[in-house]
């Protein structure tokens, strides 16, 4: 698995060609939830003073998301906003500050942030929540933030999103023991219909 990034972190990464040229920075994150990926990116450009940019990059025309820049082949991979983000009104924005359901009907918090793989998938693998009292232990004064896995049962309504809840299981503190969560989650699934 590659490594895994919370979609706010994505924020002012530059995007630079293969042949070294920085063409804009990240704005924001666009997803299409149904899809469980990440669709494209809306684009400011570089540098303090610069605004939004009338391109954005869908997300057919990233050659990497890497850990300090997301790649592209060259400037010519830039699209008009609308293709990037044509389903942005349905989809993007719906899951963040969502209720967390299980699928048995236990709340278990709401969605902080959406964690996504790097490298060339663009796969949303869980999300990192404002952990309910389901899944805190002790002083219910102390905010706990966890990250939770998607599961293939995956279901955004309105400002719902419910999780198969056995995903509650392979729950972690931090992005590098979640890696790992997600892997196990995964390999506990295998074979099992969505």
């Amino acid at each position: 698995m590659n490594e895994l990034r919370a979609a706010r972190s994505l924020a002012t990464l530059p995007v630079v060609t293969l042949g070294g040229d920085a063409v804009a920075q990240v704005k924001d994150t666009v997803f299409d939830t149904a899809a469980a990926r990440v669709t494209g990116f809306t684009l400011s450009g570089r540098g303090l003073l610069s605004g939004p940019l009338k391109q954005s990059l869908p997300w057919r025309a990233v050659h990497c998301l890497g850990h300090d820049a997301v790649m592209i082949v060259d400037a010519g991979a830039l699209a008009e906003t609308p293709v990037a983000v044509a389903r942005r009104a349905a989809q993007q924005g719906r899951v963040r500050h969502a209720r967390v359901l299980t699928d048995e009907g236990a709340e278990v918090g709401t969605v902080l942030d959406v964690v996504v793989e790097g490298g060339t998938s663009g796969r949303v693998v869980g999300f990192r929540i404002a952990a309910g009292k389901a899944l805190t232990q002790g002083s219910g004064r102390r905010r706990h933030r966890v990250y939770v896995p998607r599961g293939e049962t995956l279901a955004v309504s309105g400002r719902t999103l419910v999780i198969p809840a056995d995903a509650i299981r392979y729950v972690a503190e931090d992005l590098p023991a979640f890696a790992a969560r997600v892997g196990a989650f995964h390999d506990g699934h295998e074979g099992t219909s969505p």
